[in-house]
């Protein structure tokens, strides 16, 4: 049933701020407020909705931090604008009850206290940037609030910052410039590196890494690159080479980093990365502080492995006053400026207020960043299924070998329902999530997905089984493919010769249940070992002692095998992520023949 919601607006004179050093301004607003919101009523319609069928007046928009004139001009036509900045967090949670939408930089936090302070009116969040930290993902989505933000307009930006940095620190630009204006005249002291012939590598080639490539080949340097999801045909149109990691890191003389701050890329440049390092490279930083052990990177300035860095952005932000990264002679630094020119922040103003004008009018927006209200019913039939469904795509995509590029993946529904009767878009879409996010920094669900895939260059196929049977459960097993790759755990290659894993809801949980052609049964909690092993006695108690030698606790075991005596496969689930000793340990038992460790 279609629900109503009004309220009364307060008057500019009510709404005088404690803190005087806020400031604040908006139109004036009509009296009455009413939307009329649709949703599904009948479980047969399984469709997502975010969609306002009428308005009364004009919506009303917070703008906390300062926004571009040209983003300001396009929401005036459309919504009531209140722009006050500076506010304090209990100044935003007695306002934002009043407001539809709400637009931050990055100063401003948007905490589960603001969405419950909102009552359920706040409908839209617009983050005028890329980042979305300082928003309360969660609590938006419990609160049916959708969050959008603004990726693609500081794209040149940065990737001009970039190449700023690039060429700056070849040629000891800054530290030049400080020693002329300390009155010294050291010609012999900054001799440069020429960057004509040279090999950058770009680690991350999306939209900025490919800008910065774009850029680097018209300064006459060969450029290579490393993105596991990166279109191979979309780098050689640029003349691009895609490599491995570590092939990247030892053929380049200049790295630039594009790399997402991700769990699997936190620290990724460490020690074991700089030693695969050229002597002598250079590296530029225009992507996220966490991705370098920073105190990694001292080690390898002072050993001369690493000769130069120019870095925009660092673990912390302001860097601590006494870093000894950001003081290294040998080191050029920024104030994350990568996004900082008057042409970005107009572009990123506009971008913003186009997505949080469309969000309000109903309209599917490609740059949100959580999901969009879905009916309570279909999320409670679905929702055990839509965690087997990600967690499928994160097994199918770590069991991946480095340098393979994803792009075509299969998914397989076996149901007994009509496909009138089953709506998958969830479910792609939570697979999506599991393939692209454990390497990106992108969000994805049921709004984005198929956007993010195609960008990606990743094509999702479905195939519906249909069973005999009663159609009370809404899926039988859901199966992932992934083709044209290799594998860093032969056993998961089927017969055809794409990885594949299977699984199914059982009593309510997730189960792994195929891996390759090997029958397993593992429910999908914690994280997994999965092990090809000749079947024979006593290899779950040798691996089993080595893991509780370690103090690594295992929930689940499961051993799926050909036939006996004959190549099997050992699924086990473990709470805790073993150590690299642990699991050399395994690998050095003579049985195994291949093993590999999953995290869910």
């Amino acid at each position: 049933m279609a629900a109503a919601a009004s309220s009364s607006l307060l008057s500019a004179s009510s709404l005088k701020k404690k803190n005087p050093s806020s400031l604040s301004w908006h139109v004036p607003l009509s009296n009455i407020f009413s939307v009329t919101v649709a949703t599904p009523h009948r479980l047969g319609q399984r469709r997502a909705s975010f969609v306002i069928l009428s308005m009364d007046a004009k919506p009303t928009v917070l703008v906390a931090e300062k926004l571009g004139e040209a983003g300001l001009d396009l929401l005036k036509g459309f919504a009531n604008l209140d722009c006050s900045y500076n506010m304090t967090q209990e100044e935003l949670c007695t306002k934002i009850s009043l407001c539809d939408a709400l637009i931050v930089r990055s100063a401003t936090k948007v905490t589960r206290e603001v969405f419950e302070s909102s009552g359920g009116r706040l409908k839209v969040v617009g983050r005028a940037g890329v980042g979305i930290d300082n928003v309360d993902l969660s609590a938006a989505t419990e609160h049916g609030c959708l969050v959008v933000n603004a990726p693609t307009a500081n794209t040149v930006a940065a990737a001009e910052h970039g190449i700023s940095l690039l060429t700056a620190m070849a040629r000891n630009i800054a530290q030049a410039d400080a020693s002329v204006k300390a009155g010294k005249w050291q010609r012999n002291k900054y001799v440069g590196v020429s960057l004509v012939g040279k090999t950058l590598a770009v680690m991350g080639f999306g939209k900025v890494g490919s800008e910065v490539a774009r850029r680097a080949k018209g300064l006459g340097m060969h450029v290579i690159a490393h993105d596991p999801y990166a279109p191979a045909d979309r780098a050689r149109a640029i003349g691009v080479e895609l490599l491995s990691f570590d092939e990247a890191l030892a053929t380049s003389d200049f790295i630039s980093l594009h790399t997402p701050l991700t769990p699997a890329t936190s620290k990724i440049f460490n020690d074991e990365a700089f030693s695969k390092m050229k002597k002598g490279v250079r590296i530029v930083n225009v992507a996220r502080g966490g991705v370098i052990d920073e105190d990694a990177l001292v080690r390898a300035l002072d050993a001369g492995i690493v000769a130069q860095a120019a870095l925009d952005v660092f673990t912390v932000e302001p860097p601590p006053k006494d870093s000894k990264l950001v003081h290294h002679e040998s080191v050029t630094v920024t104030p994350h400026l990568g996004a900082s020119t008057m042409e970005a922040q107009e572009g990123v103003a506009i971008e913003i207020a186009e997505a949080v004008a469309g969000a309000l009018k109903g309209e599917l927006a490609a740059t949100a960043v959580n999901a969009p209200m879905v009916p309570a019913e279909v999320l409670s039939e679905l929702a055990p299924f839509v965690i087997l469904a990600e967690k499928l795509g994160r097994l199918a995509v770590q069991l991946v070998a480095g340098g393979s590029g994803v792009k075509s993946v299969k998914v397989t529904y076996a149901s007994a329902r009509a496909p009138d009767d089953l709506d998958t878009r969830v479910l792609r879409a939570m697979i999506t999530k599991g393939l692209i996010e454990p390497i990106s920094s992108v969000f994805v669900n049921l709004v984005n997905a198929d956007f993010t895939a195609k960008q990606r260059g990743l094509r999702i196929s479905e195939e519906r089984i249909l069973l005999d049977g009663s159609p009370e459960s809404p899926l039988e097993f859901i199966q992932v493919q992934i083709a044209n790759v290799e594998s860093k755990f032969a056993s998961a290659i089927s017969e055809s010769g794409e990885i594949k894993v299977e699984g199914k809801v059982k009593d309510g949980i997730p189960h792994l249940t195929k891996v390759g052609s090997f029958e397993v049964d593992v429910s999908l909690e914690g994280s997994l070992i999965l092990c090809r092993q000749v079947d024979q006695p006593g290899m779950i108690g040798k691996v089993g002692s080595v893991l509780g030698g370690e103090n690594v606790n295992v929930s689940f075991m499961s051993v799926g095998r050909i036939a006996p005596r004959k190549q099997a496969v050992m699924a086990i689930g473990v709470d805790e992520e073993p150590s690299k000793e642990t699991l050399k340990k395994i690998g050095e038992i003579p049985a195994i023949e291949e093993f590999v460790f999953l995290k869910l």
